[in-house]
């Protein structure tokens, strides 16, 4: 069965106009459907739940990455017994639109309608789960894209301020990231990997892909592959001049990884062993919180609808 959510705050300018394509073409299909919208931040999370626990299978979504990541959450905080049959399907709506970037899927409505429907085949892919701590009570946020501390959650905050502001813009997280680099500072943290090798340095950054797209096209972990079982992360534990000058050219073609002053690192799981308070973002979704912070990968968790060329 097809469950569609939609979240009319992305992309709203179109937002009707794509709603009745979508309509017409269901109905030109025969096919069967229930719909819901978002009202606030997180409903995208009750609502995915509920579907599939009343035994829709296919999930659309029509929304920006943090609408699919809330779905995704939803799914993965369920009752089902077995999640890794469930389908999900994106339009993209929103700005950055980082998730459908890496499957070739634009917010061409039509194009990526047409792929959902005709020319696509499902795909297993991972998950990320970071588990953190509230009130001494544990918790678990997922993701698809990837999670990040330090500057890279800084970031965040302030695109979403300016966001109030000025509106959302792709170009905005760029801007949002050279207002954070000299306001924010390392942090003494000691790091994990897979249960053995330590990083006992400050933290400046660090960032854990499943995907390789954040912030708008940046390619913090461009070798990330969301089908490979396993994370690709960065860490940066000082701010140079010399780091933002190699750096920053290189955001947005793939070749971050040949500045030196970024460790790179492979792994399945990663602690960040802790007891702070700290902000981080997943998926561009914001979380206050306090360690330890355990970040897992869950192979094969759930079934992406992508276009056959990508499957």
């Amino acid at each position: 069965m097809l469950g569609i959510i939609i979240n009319p705050k992305s992309g709203k300018k179109a937002y009707r106009r794509q709603r009745l394509y979508l309509f017409k073409l269901l109905k030109k299909r025969h096919q069967p459907f229930t719909y819901r919208v978002t009202k606030y931040m997180g409903h995208a999370v009750e609502l995915a739940r509920e579907l599939v626990e009343n035994g829709y299978d296919e999930l659309l979504v029509l929304g920006g990455d943090g609408t699919f990541s809330e779905v995704v959450n939803g799914v993965m905080s369920s009752n089902l017994t077995d999640k890794s049959q469930i389908r999900l399907g994106l339009m993209p709506r929103g700005t950055g639109n980082d998730w459908g970037r890496y499957w070739g899927l634009t917010r061409d409505y039509k194009q990526s309608l047409d792929i959902f429907f005709h020319d696509s085949e499902p795909k297993a892919i991972d998950v990320g789960c970071l588990t953190y701590y509230r009130n001494g009570e544990a918790h678990r946020q997922y993701f698809i894209n990837s999670v990040g501390f330090g500057i890279d959650a800084r970031t965040v905050q302030k695109t979403h301020t300016m966001k109030y502001y000025v509106g959302s813009h792709s170009i905005l997280y760029f801007v949002s990231l050279l207002a954070a680099l000299f306001t924010h500072k390392s942090v003494p943290m000691r790091i994990q990997i897979d249960g053995g090798e330590e990083i006992h340095e400050p933290l400046f950054t660090m960032n854990i892909g499943n995907g390789p797209y954040s912030g708008g096209g940046i390619k913090q972990n461009p070798d990330a592959d969301p089908c490979d079982g396993i994370f690709q992360g960065m860490f940066v534990p000082r701010l140079t001049m010399k780091l933002i000058c190699q750096a920053i050219p290189k955001l947005f073609n793939g070749r971050i990884t040949e500045v030196e002053l970024i460790k790179y690192f492979n792994a399945k799981q990663v602690r960040l062993l802790t007891s702070q308070y700290t902000v981080f973002e997943a998926d561009g979704i914001l979380v206050d919180a306090c360690g330890p912070y355990t970040v897992d990968l869950l192979p094969s968790a759930l079934q992406m609808v992508v276009p056959k060329q990508k499957a």
